[in-house]
């Protein structure tokens, strides 16, 4: 959640903020805020409002921007409403210090109230203000530095935080932390630039450090970058070169950047197989699975921990590792996991699945999962986030930036990437015949231009969109491989448009959601499984007995359900193990343009941010 820019060096520091902050507000829109120093008249100046970032700018217009360092924030509210007092960058006490955060601070109300006791005052509702109000506490009780005084605090606190420290007495240098919460330093030609993510950093520079937990980095604008742990253990940085570029962050052409990666995903399901694939040489080659193939493939189960859309994804990977490499899966909401005892041991193999590689609900399994002595893996798309660096092996999505809070490429991404290593490992392991293993391949290789086909059929399915965008509840339906594609289809509608939606399994729909069909109720269901072909039929008979709308997701030339639905979408044929990534094409095409239809932002819908870094 939130979004953190900062930078020091010779240009001007208020444009760089702005620019970052637009380029973050994915992850919170809330309210926006920055603190700026003044060389000029030696005060820090700090705007802050309530909404999106043009909030911001219109407010600062005319105002002192002058300043060759700062801070600012995109805020997705936890502690306090969003307003403009909560709105960060937070000050201390005196007033000296700034601080933008995002995290939780999780024993900040016994830190408040002994703060209180000693005189101090707060304005806002924060617990962000408690700790830059702490931070001061300790340098001036015990004379620190603030380094130390960071330093010091930190070592306090409970929680989850990446943070960025302004003093208004040295604007020669900024401080930051980071512990279960992401954070980046862009190195440039003597400058430096803070964000939460490099989103922000690659028009300036390519080269980056990714913080690690609990470290804190001090920069200087004479170019000299400290890298500390808490424990006060010096370290040394590790720069990386971004694998990102400026226009994969950029609209072009299309209204939203939802539209934008739905119509990417031929591109990014490529770029999740190549290097992994050859339908000629007749091959699967998955780097991180090979590297630990030995553990994986002797595995007694695996277990995958995931959270929203991811979760979906990895329903589909059990579906697939089950059948394919018959291995035993079992798929759980990382939210639930960290917080039960699992049996977890050592011939376990746990799989992560995160589009931003920090989903701190995810993380916190991961570790529990790690002191039980598990291996992991993880599937992310964001290259050095925590997940990838916590796993022992793994496999990037390469699906790009991802920057509309509804998943939609990088979704087809994971699944692209479990569909490789579980056709890999039922062939290494002797569960398919090498005959099946090379079809699976060739139809694999086949799925970007097959899904180029259903993009293709955008008005027919906008159409659609028009005829039940005054709807206030949707069921989603489906069997087998397409269940998890029933579930992700009623998420997006309601994630976006603010509909009431539902996914069940098909032949749950008489224990229980048949009671709600009627008219008013549209029914969408994915029925392009060649297994099951007959008791889908039955199914939409069942709702159409009932007066329910049937909008029928199905394969190319299928007449018998043409003939009973409302409304047919055709996709193209294909092997049912890779099925889901045609389905689930026309529902986030569905999903987007009712949500359009309604006047909703698809790209920022409300009360969600991107990448959920807090529990």
């Amino acid at each position: 959640m939130c979004g953190i820019v900062a930078y020091i060096g010779n240009k001007q520091a208020y444009p760089i903020i702005i620019n970052g902050l637009r380029r973050l507000e994915y992850r919170g829109y809330d309210s926006a805020g920055v603190a700026l120093h003044n060389r000029e008249d030696g005060n820090m100046h700090v705007y802050k409002r309530k909404g999106k970032v043009q909030e911001l700018v219109d407010f600062v217009k005319k105002k002192p921007i002058e300043s060759t360092i700062g801070i600012g924030h995109t805020r997705w509210a936890t502690h306090g409403k969003p307003d403009n007092i909560n709105a960060h960058p937070h000050l201390s006490g005196s007033g000296r210090l700034a601080i933008i955060h995002n995290g939780i601070i999780e024993n900040y109300d016994s830190i408040k109230k002994a703060l209180i006791g000693e005189g101090h005052s707060f304005t806002s509702q924060t617990d962000t203000e408690v700790l830059i109000h702490l931070i001061e506490a300790i340098q001036e009780r015990d004379n620190l530095n603030l380094e130390e005084a960071v330093r010091v605090a930190l070592s306090q606190v409970v929680g989850a935080y990446a943070i960025v420290i302004m003093d208004k007495e040295n604007p020669n240098q900024l401080i930051a932390a980071r512990k279960a919460s992401p954070l980046v330093i862009g190195i440039g030609d003597g400058e430096f630039f803070i964000a939460s993510d490099a989103t922000p950093i690659v028009e300036y520079t390519q080269k980056v450090v990714y913080l690690n937990d609990e470290e804190i980095a001090v920069v200087n604008r004479d170019g000299d970058l400290t890298l500390k742990t808490i424990a006060n253990e010096l370290k040394t940085p590790f720069v990386q070169q971004l694998e990102m570029n400026i226009e994969e962050l950029e609209k072009g052409d299309y209204e939203y950047f939802m539209l934008k990666e739905i119509f990417e995903q031929p591109t990014s399901i490529t770029s999740a197989m190549a290097g992994r694939i050859n339908a000629g040489e007749g091959w699967i080659k998955v780097g991180g699975l090979m590297s630990t193939y030995d553990k994986i493939a002797a595995a007694k189960r695996f277990i995958i921990a995931a959270c929203g859309t991811s979760w979906h994804a990895g329903l589909i990977g059990e579906y697939l590792f089950e059948e394919l490499a018959r291995i035993p899966v079992e798929v759980e909401y990382a939210s639930e996991m960290r917080y039960r005892n699992p049996i977890i041991g050592t011939d376990d193999v746990i799989i992560a699945l995160s589009q931003s590689g920090e989903t701190a609900d995810t993380m916190a399994a991961l570790e529990m999962a790690k002191k039980k002595g598990a291996t992991l893996y993880g599937i992310v798309n964001s290259v050095g986030s925590s997940i990838a660096r916590i796993t022992d092996a793994g496999s990037y999505i390469h699906a790009g930036p991802e920057i509309g809070v509804a998943s939609t490429k990088a979704f087809t991404g994971q699944v692209t990437v479990l569909a490789l290593m579980a056709i890999n490992l039922g062939y290494e392991r002797g569960r398919i015949p090498r005959s099946y293993y090379l079809q699976l391949i060739s139809e694999l290789e086949r799925i970007p231009e097959k899904v180029q086909t259903i993009l293709e059929k955008n008005d027919q399915i906008k159409f659609i969109a028009g005829e039940i965008k005054d709807i206030s509840n949707a069921l989603y339906l489906g069997r087998g491989y397409n269940f998890p594609v029933a579930l992700e289809g009623a998420l997006k509608l309601k994630e976006i448009s603010y509909i009431h939606a539902e996914g069940y399994p098909a032949a749950e729909m008489k224990h229980g959601p048949i009671a709600l069909i009627d008219e008013n109720m549209p029914v969408i269901i994915i029925a392009n499984n060649k297994s099951a072909h007959e008791k889908i039929v039955s199914n939409i008979q069942e709702v159409k007995a009932r007066k329910g709308q049937v909008i029928a997701i199905v394969t190319e030339g299928d007449t018998v359900i043409s003939e009973i639905a409302d409304y047919v979408i055709e996709i193209p044929e294909t092997d049912e193990p890779l099925s889901p990534l045609l389905s689930v094409i026309p529902l986030q095409l569905l999903s987007y343009h009712i949500a359009l239809m309604r006047g909703c932002n698809v790209d920022q819908p409300r009360n969600l941010a991107k990448s959920v870094t807090v529990e």
